[in-house]
């Protein structure tokens, strides 16, 4: 039997997360190499910026590196520079182009930190990949699977980004945080005498770090901003838009249409170009369907079955009955009509604090 190796490579971002997640490890006794993922170069000046709250540049890199220095651990920096492009940068961009809004933290998880940089760890003879994220995994025996729970910190848990994993991830992968709330966090960091420990949270996108995407996505793919028509539901046309790129499911700004009343983005019709709007309760619809189905807590379904869905980040979990459909397909039909579904996104389930899979939402109102 191959005997599996006890090192941990920890991806540490220079934040105060995998910072502390490298700590309480190597406080554990584990044998800790730190590992900093390069994904993408900003304009020297936006890393110069104190005012950047992101874990981009050479900025990052440092602050990684002088933890890293301070707990007596290899360190390297891995350059996935030319796979992040094409798996998560292109797809956010051809994603916009469809009229749809990619979630590229889900995607980078699955390609980059448990799949590239856990092929990496066995590189440097590690048996385990950690990260800072706000999660936990446990082995179910009764099951036979590994389980993804959410992090006990109710405002940070963060298996939602995680939903992608499979069990041969699960298995090697570490969660040292999962069982801190972000404010014990921050007191380990401040008892080591980390400068991390007071740095500002990491909000935008790495590589869009103005949180401007209108301005990513006019110097990246300038064809997706032809102009077209802004339709109402009977297909009347009532204004003009710049782009089907620069608008979302919800949106209420930038359609300049005087209206008695507020007028929100309802749906992309990328095949036209058009945008259809209405007024705010034509954005709840009570089902969706999606696909890329990833089990985690189950095998699959063979009918239907309750569960709790979360249709992005920030959005409270709402409770639906999932009905498996042909070709890794679900269609979810909830209690209560959910505002602004938005293909694109991930759909996460879960039973209680147990992740049982996700999937990427294709359309709202149970469409194929």
């Amino acid at each position: 039997m191959e005997t599996v190796s006890t090192r941990v490579v920890v991806a540490m971002s220079g934040g105060v997360d995998s910072s502390v997640a490298a700590a309480a490890l190597k406080e554990r006794g584990r044998d800790v190499v730190g590992v900093h993922m390069r994904l993408f170069d900003l304009p020297r000046e936006a890393c110069r910026s104190d005012e950047l709250r992101n874990c981009c540049g050479a900025r990052a890199r440092r602050d990684a590196g002088a933890v890293a220095a301070a707990l007596g651990i290899p360190f390297y920096t891995a350059d996935f520079r030319r796979t992040f492009e094409k798996t998560v940068v292109a797809d956010f961009i051809s994603e916009y182009r469809r009229g749809r809004t990619p979630n590229p933290c889900w995607r980078c998880n699955r390609f980059l930190k448990f799949g590239l940089l856990l092929a990496r760890a066995g590189r440097l003879d590690a048996g385990f990949l950690a990260t800072g994220h706000y999660a936990r995994t446990e082995y179910d025996r009764a099951s036979g699977r590994w389980l993804l729970r959410k992090g006990i910190d109710p405002q940070k848990d963060q298996s939602y980004f995680l939903s992608a994993m499979t069990q041969d991830q699960l298995s090697r992968t570490i969660f040292p945080i999962g069982e801190l709330k972000k404010s014990e966090v921050r007191a380990y960091a401040a008892k080591l005498g980390w400068p991390v420990a007071r740095k500002s949270e990491s909000q935008e996108i790495c590589f869009v770090p103005d949180d401007d995407y209108a301005r990513f996505l006019r110097e990246r793919a300038p064809d997706a901003f032809r102009p077209g028509p802004i339709v109402d539901a009977a297909g009347r046309t009532i204004g003009r838009h710049g782009g089907i790129a620069g608008f979302t499911i919800g949106q209420r700004k930038g359609m300049g249409i005087a209206a008695p009343r507020p007028l929100y983005v309802v749906r992309i019709d990328a095949a036209s170009n058009t945008i259809v709007a209405g007024p705010n309760e034509a954005l709840f619809e009570k089902r969706m369907a999606v696909s890329g189905l990833n089990w985690i807590a189950v095998e699959g379904l063979r009918g239907p079955r309750e569960a709790s869905v979360r249709i992005r980040y920030r959005h409270a979990e709402a409770r639906a009955v999932l009905h498996p459909v042909e070709d890794n397909r679900l269609t979810v039909e909830f209690d209560r009509a959910q505002r602004a579904i938005t293909p694109g996104q991930a759909a996460v389930f879960y039973d209680g604090d147990i992740v049982l899979g996700g999937a990427t939402i294709d359309s709202a109102g149970g469409g194929s």
